[in-house]
């Protein structure tokens, strides 16, 4: 796992590029090299910033150069093993063990028809001499970030936002469509980015610069062909424990320890199991917090069930007890984020992997990616039950439920209601059609209300926003509700939030997170799953649990859901109090017109007042605004106006 950067006929790029790669250094803390060159298609200036996993030797340090080829790659090939072996059938000669050399010789063999044959997560850029085609790629599911910034006839690439603004210099731009983007949902979708000449390489795609700045997309991984249209059988139980436990197998490919994140629940427990099964000693991590905190939030106790699972295979489990300073903290997130992401998750995966590597452990296996593929969520649940509950009478719905529900608090003086929380999120969505309730289950506003809230206009950006939510969603497995939120959360939600967070908060920390779950055979068996197998009743993970029974007892399958929560109650109410204060209605979110003054002081009220759970939407302005501040600050250094 590493660091990127990289360029072809930016002027001046290749003197700044010692210093933009420092930008990224935390990505590869082991080494660094750069390569710069005249070519027939100018200047090339590529970046690398190393963090050893496999081949730990100097040798494979890069940028890779070979038979006039040179690369920077960032990620792991997990079955690279078996490709050399091709490669080497083929009379490849190989001069390391790394995975690195295998992606360089691949594409000399098989060219584009090399990246459906790369099982892994990857993000790469090649220069080849002899044609002065600078070539990029990005894996199926986008876990590995690549931004690219287009400038006349040249391109500069990285695996971080940071690395890149500074070449943005008088021409920065903000993008007011992203910025709505992040007031929606918390996050970027992965075909937004924040200023209007960078944007991010879509996943399953490979980028060609040829001399004279011709460019080209072209697609080689396609969700729509490969998943929602698929014929495939359906997959029986023991075919995805086959998938799942080589999946995992694959994982664990490393020359240095592999340890897991393990939470207590399912997802995390099957990944730890599988992982202890093929290593034989395995050492994990878990959080916990103060139980004071644990209230406010009504945060299930997952310890136990983590300690349950450890002590029942015998893994060793590291008990991270986090107490952070969260007003020092949250402005090194953003940084770290370098996008605005409200979810504050990020904090959680950040302490942990900082711990893991204090303890010298550089690579950790996490469940991410099996809620959305799997149907773990609950507002994939909550949306089939939307369906059922239209069933009722209008007059009970209506001037029964909602009026109860809407007079109840969410919070006391020591403790919240997680269930009158869930009341009140299912009511805001629960009689929309299809689509807009799905939407609506996991956003903060609906096209009325962003409207409503904020304090200028933009049509345009409030338009294109809600509809590219409504094709994706069109594009999905057709009459299979449970499926359809499924790929809708693989291409948006995994993508845009799970997967970003994970990368930019564990590389923060100088370490490797692989998510075995987000695999083309695992993701493949999951889509060929009928959706009502995979909610069942009131069972979510239905398919997934019933597997898991092979290598769990049933009081881990079967218990409540279990995730990495933070206990934002207490940090908005008591730690944040003042910056929330002191921030937000006079903050950059106001001023540049995105929400009004009333509306986030109402938003501030009803959340004290206990008469509604505001507490995310408060975390993700806070985060938001502090990222435009950072930008205006960014742009008075550039002595560019804001």
């Amino acid at each position: 796992m590493c660091g990127i950067l990289g360029g072809i006929n930016i002027g001046g790029f290749a003197s700044a590029l010692p210093a933009l790669l420092d930008r990224i250094a935390h990505r590869g803390p082991d080494a660094v090299g750069t390569h710069v060159e005249e070519g027939l298609g100018g200047t090339v200036a590529l970046g690398h910033r190393r963090l050893s996993i496999i081949d730990l030797s100097a040798a494979a340090n890069q940028p890779l150069e070979k038979d006039g080829h040179v690369l920077v790659f960032n990620g792991e090939i997990y079955n690279y093993r078996q490709l050399t072996q091709e490669l080497k059938a083929l009379g490849v000669v190989f001069r390391t063990h790394s995975d690195t050399e295998v992606v360089l010789e691949a594409w000399k063999t098989w060219g584009p028809n090399s990246l459906a044959r790369l099982r892994g997560m990857f993000a790469f850029g090649i220069y080849e001499r002899h044609s002065g085609r600078l070539v990029l790629a990005r894996d199926p599911f986008g876990i590995k970030p690549l931004y690219v910034m287009k400038r006349g006839d040249g391109l500069a690439f990285s695996s971080e936002l940071k690395a890149l603004v500074p070449l943005l210099g008088s021409g920065a731009r903000l993008n007011d469509g992203a910025v709505l983007a992040s007031l929606v949902y918390s996050w970027l979708p992965d075909d937004y980015c924040l200023y209007h000449d960078v944007s991010k390489l879509a996943a399953g795609r490979w980028l060609e610069v040829r001399p004279g700045g011709i460019m080209a997309e072209h697609v080689y991984w396609d969700e729509v062909r490969d998943l929602a249209q698929s014929d495939r059988p359906d997959v029986g139980v023991e075919e995805l424990r086959a998938v799942l436990a080589e999946s995992v197998k694959l994982h664990m490919v490393s020359d240095v320890p592999v340890s897991t994140f393990l939470s207590g629940g399912i997802d995390s427990s099957i990944l730890t199991v599988l992982a202890k099964q093929h290593a034989g000693r395995l050492e994990s991590y878990t959080t916990f917090f103060r139980p004071e905190d644990q209230a406010l939030e009504a945060m299930p106790d997952d310890l136990g069930y983590a300690r349950q699972v450890a002590k029942l295979h015998g893994i060793t489990l590291h008990e991270i007890e986090l107490q952070p300073d969260v007003a020092q903290l949250l402005p090194q997130m953003v940084d770290i984020l370098d996008e605005p992401v409200g979810d504050a998750s990020a904090i959680n995966v950040y302490l942990i992997c900082r711990a893991a590597r204090d303890a010298g452990v550089k690579v950790l296996l996490s469940g991410i990616g099996a809620d959305e593929i799997f149907a773990g969520y609950r507002r994939q649940y909550a949306c089939t039950l939307a369906r059922r509950y239209q069933c009722l009478p209008a007059w009970l719905r209506d001037n029964v439920i909602a009026r109860l529900v809407s007079a109840l608090p969410v919070t006391g003086e020591k403790r919240g209601y997680r269930t009158i929380r869930w009341a009140k999120r299912f009511l805001s969505f629960v009689n929309l059609p299809e689509e807009e309730a799905f939407h609506r289950s996991y956003t903060h506003y609906n096209r009325f209300e962003l409207v409503a809230a904020m304090a200028r206009e933009m049509p345009v950006e409030v338009e294109e926003l809600f509809h590219r939510h409504a094709v994706l969603y069109a594009q999905g497995p057709a009459g299979d509700h449970v499926n359809r939120m499924c790929f809708t959360d693989l291409r948006l939600f995994l993508r845009g939030l799970n997967l970003f967070l994970t990368d930019r908060a564990s590389m923060a920390a100088s370490t490797e997170v692989r998510v075995p779950f987000v695999d083309i055979e695992v993701v493949k068996a999951a889509f060929a799953t009928p959706g009502a197998r995979k909610i069942v009743g009131q069972e979510r993970k239905a398919s997934l649990k019933k597997a898991a029974e092979a290598w769990l007892p049933r009081s881990i399958i079967y218990r409540p859901k279990a995730m990495f929560s933070m206990p934002l109650r207490s940090w908005i109410r008591r730690d944040l109090r003042e910056l929330v204060d002191n921030t937000l209605s006079e903050g950059e979110i106001v001023g540049r017109g995105y929400l009004s003054r009333q509306h986030i002081r109402i938003l501030i009220e009803r959340d004290r007042a206990g008469i509604a759970d505001n507490c995310r939407e408060i975390w993700k302005l806070l985060t938001l605004d502090m990222w435009l501040r950072r930008q205006k600050q960014q742009a008075v250094d550039a002595h560019v106006t804001a």
